[in-house]
């Protein structure tokens, strides 16, 4: 079959560079219908010895031993909250969470974060005015702000920032140079309206070309360039501050089904992952990326059991952690895409996603059945306060990287405004098109 001798083809290209990688170390919509919660209460915890001794700074340990158990449970969720302005109230947010502002929804839930989408974007100086506004409504530590920005087909603030080509354009050009300096670029904007996390590059080896998800957001079908692009990538994000997500792991490059409908079902033997699909994640962890996304596609092969990569301990903590190395922040993808929601509820959805290794629960279509599930997992010992401790760290340790763990960002629309779709930047735009032909 062609499909066979193509995938031969990869595994020989590829093979070289799994043996040189160096471990050191999307959301879907915005869909959010669920009844309101009762308030939780604040019951004080104590740090775990094993978290909190000997992991992170002292910067750190001091802020893990500051936070209640439900503020630690809050650190893991990052939502969409409705609306334009911190202090607006929303129909949209009483139905789904039960507080009508953004600023309130998180306070109520002692929230990690917040996700950005078209829907809170209308102009430069009302996302600045946002973004400040929501670092004000967190009481505890600064929020992670982050959006979708791969530009190319997922551009979710594209009525704001300039008209970088996608992935597969900038793989075209073969330079990684211009690779890091389009991710520099991009988190230069970002970081501008406020926005301190990127949920890109996208690492997956477009290996299927049919491939209804990925495609044009990858850099290429070749591994060992694809992992190149994805480093180069990483540290321009890091020049301009920014943190950069890895994404999906193990690899979402190779099925035709899409898992923000349903759940892929991918049959790499581990020799064709190792060779296929790892190269591009074990190049970013080698740039020390700050996350790694997970996919909603079941890999039989890498674990028998059927559940999706977001809900596999052998892959998430087997793979990810122990084999790659990585010791960073695992963000799952989008947790009301249908490819994570087929054998479990919502609640047990978020229990799992923290059991196989996950630290931050992307957009769970039932905010408040996501966090209670989750708070009662730690409270009946079936999360062990350790393991809470340790995602929470690791949450710490990526604002305290990024320069904002102890204080807020604060945005300027008049700084954003010399940013923003800059002539620099333009020019940018304009070479990497011309050097992709």
């Amino acid at each position: 079959m062609v499909r066979g001798i193509r995938t031969a083809g990869i595994l020989a290209i590829a093979t070289s560079l799994v043996a040189c990688a160096s471990p050191t170390g999307h959301a879907g919509s915005a869909t959010n219908v669920p009844p309101p919660a009762a308030k939780p209460s604040s019951t004080p915890s104590t740090p775990s010895t094993e978290a909190s001794a000997g992991a992170g700074t002292g910067t750190v340990r001091r802020a893990l031993a500051r936070m209640s158990t439900e503020e630690k449970v809050g650190q893991l969720f990052m939502p969409v909250v409705h609306g334009t302005s911190a202090a607006g109230a929303s129909a949209g947010n009483q139905n789904a969470f039960g507080a009508s502002t953004p600023a309130q929804v998180i306070a109520k839930y002692h929230l990690g974060g917040v996700i950005l989408f078209p829907e809170n974007i209308k102009s430069v100086s009302q996302v600045v005015s946002f973004t400040n506004g929501l670092q004000k409504a967190s009481k505890g530590v600064p929020l992670i702000i982050g959006t979708d920005q791969e530009n190319g087909l997922v551009s979710r603030m594209s009525a704001l920032v300039t008209d970088l080509p996608g992935a597969s354009v900038i793989g075209a050009t073969r330079d990684t140079g211009l690779a890091r300096k389009a991710a520099e670029a991009t988190g230069a904007e970002l970081k501008a309206l406020g926005v301190n996390l990127d949920f890109a590059p996208v690492a997956d080896v477009n290996i299927d070309p049919r491939n209804p998800v990925i495609g044009k957001r990858a850099f290429g079908d070749n591994p060992a360039r694809v992992a190149q692009m994805v480093a180069a990538s990483v540290k321009g994000f890091h020049d301009a501050g920014v943190a950069a997500t890895a994404k999906h792991f193990p690899g979402h490059g190779d099925t035709r089904t899409d898992s923000h409908t349903g759940l892929p079902v991918i049959k790499h033997t581990r020799a064709q992952w190792e060779a296929m699909d790892a190269p591009p994640f074990k190049s970013a962890i080698g740039a020390r990326v700050d996350a790694i996304m997970s996919a909603h596609i079941v890999m039989p092969k890498l674990d028998s059991s059927g559940d999706p990569a977001t809900l596999s301990k052998p892959i998430l903590t087997g793979l990810l952690r122990d084999k790659l190395g990585f010791d960073g922040v695992i963000s799952t993808d989008a947790l009301n895409m249908e490819g994570v929601r087929k054998k479990y509820d919502d609640g047990e959805v978020a229990v799992r996603a923290i059991l196989a290794g996950a630290d931050l629960l992307l957009m769970p279509p039932n905010l408040p059945k996501a966090h209670s599930a989750v708070l009662a997992a730690v409270k009946s010992g079936r999360i062990s306060r350790e393991r809470l401790d340790q995602s929470v760290t690791r949450l710490l340790e990526l604002r305290e990287k990024r320069g904002f763990l102890e204080t807020a960002p604060v945005a300027s629309a008049a700084a954003a405004a010399k940013v923003l779709r800059s002539a620099e930047h333009r020019r940018l735009a304009a070479m990497i098109e011309s050097q992709s032909r």
